[in-house]
């Protein structure tokens, strides 16, 4: 697996991923007619907007495919004042699920908010998404529970935080 830098052209498998991981992640969490609205196209033209603004990686199988991806910056919500990055998103495709790759690919997210000054994280994640475990793995201590809409439906999202992330992540940097 090659971990790098996403690049403009990149939005079109970077938008696969992300569509194709929302189906098998948030079946039966989100509505299935929002999984199924679901567009390669609107978003590639998302990614397109937003890679030249924000710090966005890939990881490439040997055959130079994306098959997951991660980006973060400056924590956007305003609600965590302790709290001054944020991991974005971070989804791989269901097969390469399990690897180290979700690691490989927090860590560039981790060094750029580092190079930064910011030595604090947040991200957001559904409650009843399996990936909170991965948080907790990385060291992420769950601050809150915020409510949320997905496709008209209530869901709940978990608020987690690291907030050292030199200590956390040192053994990765």
């Amino acid at each position: 697996m090659k971990i790098r830098k996403a690049i403009l052209c990149d939005a079109k498998g970077i938008a696969k991923v992300h569509v194709d991981s929302w189906k098998t992640t948030y079946s039966g969490i989100v509505p299935d007619e929002f999984l199924q609205q679901l567009s390669y196209e609107a978003k590639e033209n998302m990614w397109k907007k937003g890679i030249p603004n924000g710090h966005v990686f890939v990881g490439e199988n040997e055959q130079g495919e994306i098959v997951g991806f991660a980006c973060g910056g400056k924590e956007r919500s305003g609600s965590y004042e302790n709290y001054h990055g944020e991991l974005y998103a971070i989804y791989i495709l269901q097969e390469y699920q399990r690897q180290g790759l979700g690691k490989r690919l927090v860590v560039p997210v981790v060094k750029q908010l580092l190079n930064k000054n910011i030595n604090t994280m947040l991200v957001f994640v559904l409650e009843e998404n399996k990936s909170c475990l991965f948080y907790e793995g990385l060291g992420a201590c769950k601050l809150d529970t915020v409510e949320d809409e997905i496709g008209g439906k209530k869901v709940k999202e978990a608020v987690y935080g690291w907030d050292d992330l030199k200590q956390s992540f040192k053994k990765f940097l």
